[in-house]
């Protein structure tokens, strides 16, 4: 019996919450007022709907239509509330922890399936520009892209800044033909805008490792420290790690969208998810390659730093040498003693002037000749 009202105390949290998602639902809201649906549109044979009729519609209203007339539905949110999506994610059947990941984000790129629905998330990757690399330089920006893939309709949910699919959305619907093939082809048409997104930061990353590794291996200016690139370094390796963090975990979500037959995608829409797969995959390697590559720069740059800390070590050591002559002898002389030779002689003191100067040169040229000066 403990069991069973463990179980219950477990299960009815849950029920609770899925159900206070259903009940905030408002279809009569006044589909005016603040809202974090960005764009709401029924496209039937690859044109969207609205174009034609003029007419505006809540996500509600957006799928009475798709049910009574055909095509599907596609809308947009933007950071939404958990009570603003509670009824977009009961009109749509949606899974209460897919729900829970859209809406509160920073989660892993990944590839789900419920029931009828597919659950993909992509992280979005956004260049930011800098006039120079410093050492808490923000070289790269994510955000996040969850989108929810049914028969008849497709939801995006979007965290952050950047990443905006209204571009995207505009180019669909300048292809009717692709439209036609339903919601598969805006689920692949996000995963190739945002692969492509990861290729042009990949080469905006390598023209910052390319200026870090030239001047690396450059020859340092009069009175720098070649110490000083590492923390810039460092930085660049910490935002090529975020990057690598938003490629590497997509990859397996894309070779099955295009290698495993599922009912929700496209047949002929499969084929491009391979297309969108070998892109990654050279992303993927280039990331890869930068974290290599920042290693041998890193280790390149501590090396240079400690072959510079000997030089001058040797430099001080060598100077110590030479000054240590002079201080022997003037110190053997200072000790006072009555009977002491040359103390007397009245050429005693030119000629320690003299032997102290010899043995200095001839240490200083010997130092010299073997690279110490």
């Amino acid at each position: 019996m403990s069991m069973i009202r463990d179980l219950r105390a477990v299960v009815r949290p849950s029920l609770r919450k899925t159900n206070t998602l259903h009940s905030s639902y408002d279809a009569t809201r006044d589909p005016s007022a603040s809202s974090a649906v960005v764009d709401c549109a029924v496209y039937r044979d690859g044109r969207r709907v609205d174009e034609v009729d003029g007419t505006c519609r809540t996500p509600h209203e957006a799928m009475l239509r798709v049910r009574e007339e055909g095509g599907f539905a596609w809308i947009g949110l933007h950071e939404p509330t958990e009570e603003e999506f509670a009824g977009i994610a009961r009109e749509f059947g949606l899974h209460p922890l897919a729900v829970e990941d859209a809406v509160h984000a920073h989660q892993r790129p990944k590839l789900e399936r419920y029931d009828d629905t597919l659950f993909t998330v992509f992280k979005t990757i956004h260049y930011v520009e800098h006039a120079e690399l410093t050492a808490t330089s923000e070289v790269v920006e994510t955000g996040e892209v969850m989108c929810f893939t049914g028969r008849d309709f497709v939801i995006t949910v979007r965290h952050g800044g950047h990443g905006s699919l209204r571009a995207l959305r505009h180019r669909l619907q300048d292809d009717p033909e692709l439209l036609t093939k339903g919601p598969s082809s805006v689920l692949h048409s996000i995963a190739d805008h945002v692969v492509d997104g990861y290729i042009a930061v990949a080469g905006a990353v390598q023209d910052d490792i390319d200026e870090v590794e030239i001047e690396v291996f450059s020859t340092p200016d009069k009175g720098s420290s070649r110490g000083s690139d590492a923390g810039r370094i460092y930085q660049l390796k910490r935002e090529v790690l975020e990057f690598k963090r938003a490629v590497s975990p997509l990859l397996r979500p894309m070779q099955l969208l295009s290698e495993r037959p599922m009912r929700l995608i496209d047949p002929d829409i499969q084929k491009y998810f391979r297309d969108v797969a070998d892109h990654l995959v050279r992303v993927q390697e280039e990331v890869i390659g930068f974290d290599e590559l920042l290693n041998s720069i890193l280790q390149a740059n501590l090396a240079q730093a400690t072959v510079a800390q000997n030089e001058d070590m040797r430099k001080i050591t060598s100077w110590a040498a030479i000054i240590a002559v002079p201080t022997m002898i003037c110190g053997v002389y200072g000790m006072n003693f009555d009977h002491m030779p040359e103390l007397a002689w009245t050429y005693g003191y030119p000629m320690v002037l003299g032997f102290i100067g010899v043995v200095c040169f001839s240490i200083h040229r010997m130092l010299k000749r073997n690279g110490w000066l």
